[in-house]
């Protein structure tokens, strides 16, 4: 019998942690920075690599993905050298996916083709909204005509190209939503991710909204609304809802995040990044130094993480559920039991069976379209001891 892991498999995440800007939403490790020497970077890349490949030598690595921050400021030079590295250190999945997020204003032609001949093969974009006035409040530096005009470089370049877009902004109507929808459908090749706008404390926006001056954010029914009309129209256009917030044509789903969700094992290296790993039948939970230069200097004398911590059963299986119910797949509750070492509460299951929020066949619990829009109070209702 295999480790739990291999039901998800094995990816790889690089961490790049500077932008040109820092969007007033944005929660993630990102920061803006004059100068960079990125071959100094590559050099704790490559040995952070070979570290953590020492401890995973042998397995079949499924996917790479650069994110950030904003990886195509990479130097191409940069990104093809970390991958050449990558081939050396593990066996490789025959249709490996190699991502690499990109904002539409550091996108250019020669770039791109640059990035596809060192090795990446599928394009992230953060668009985020196709109308400039929404494009400024949310603090992006690019104008719709240059999102535009960056993803047509980008499908001309490689065969599988996702964007990302944001709704519910501020002042945004249903009826905008829509119109804007339909329009990112007929730019998609095979992949939308749409995320609902969150306030995040120690953003920017989040500062603004404890003071009172984020304004015109839609009501939650509002927000609902939009949520159920993206399913809808989403699917209709052959792009179905996969996960919580993204969407696929069939096949075409982001396989490095699905190793997540399906509670895969992932290397990470960069500030900041996360991993879980399972080492000598254990899983460990895993994360670098978040400051930039202090993960640059921890990695250049050896190891750039400063968490490593086993991580018990019960939440493995906690884990197990919290990412793999944001799949319409849904888990396997079999799975889950061999992690937990007990059953699903089936009361509680049941509740939402009769609520109309879960579905049960067989071995397979999955979140109803219903359930979807309340995920975390179904997660609650599971999970609760």
């Amino acid at each position: 019998m295999g480790e739990d892991w291999q039901n998800g498999g094995f990816g790889l995440y690089v961490h790049w942690p500077f932008c040109q800007a820092k969007c007033p939403y944005c929660d993630f490790n990102s920061h803006v920075s004059r100068e960079i020497d990125q071959f100094r970077w590559l050099r704790a890349y490559l040995s952070e690599l070979d570290r953590v490949a020492a401890e995973t030598s042998g397995r079949v690595l499924n996917t790479v993905f650069f994110g950030g921050g904003t990886p195509s400021l990479m130097d191409p030079e940069v990104v093809a050298t970390i991958l050449e590295r990558v081939r050396k250190l593990w066996p490789t999945s025959n249709d490996m996916e190699i991502t690499l997020e990109a904002n539409p204003g550091s996108v250019e032609a020669g770039r791109f083709t640059a990035y596809r001949d060192g090795g990446v093969n599928r394009i992230s974009m953060g668009i985020q909204a196709l109308n400039d006035r929404d494009l400024q409040r949310l603090g992006r530096i690019h104008t719709v005509d240059e999102g535009k005009k960056a993803f047509e470089i980008a499908r001309k370049t490689f065969d599988r190209v996702s964007f990302d877009l944001i709704y519910a902004r501020q002042d945004q109507t249903l009826e905008s939503w829509q119109s804007e929808l339909r329009e990112a459908l007929s730019m998609a090749i095979d992949h939308l991710s749409l995320y609902q706008l969150t306030i995040e404390q120690g953003t920017a926006f989040g500062d603004r909204y404890e003071r009172g001056k984020l304004r015109g954010l839609p009501e939650d029914d509002l927000a609902a609304d939009m949520y159920e009309v993206t399913q809808d129209i989403c699917g209709t256009a052959g792009m179905l809802p996969y996960e919580v917030s993204n969407y696929a044509s069939i096949g075409s789903e982001s396989r490095h995040n699905t190793v997540y969700w399906r509670y895969g094992d992932y290397a990470g290296i960069g500030p900041g990044a996360h991993a879980r790993m399972t080492l000598s039948g254990q899983r460990y939970a895993v994360e670098n130094w978040r400051n930039p230069n202090k993960w640059l200097e921890a990695a250049e004398a050896g190891n750039g993480e400063n968490l490593r911590e086993a991580v018990a059963l019960d939440g493995q299986a906690a884990e197990f559920l919290l990412m793999g119910l944001r799949l319409t797949e849904g888990v396997s509750l079999s799975r889950y039991k061999a992690l937990s070492g007990k059953p699903l509460e089936s009361q509680r299951m049941q509740n939402l069976l009769d609520l109309g929020m879960i579905e049960k066949n067989r071995d397979q619990l999955r979140v109803l379209p219903q359930g979807r829009m309340v995920l975390n109070s179904v997660l609650a209702e599971l999970l609760v001891d």
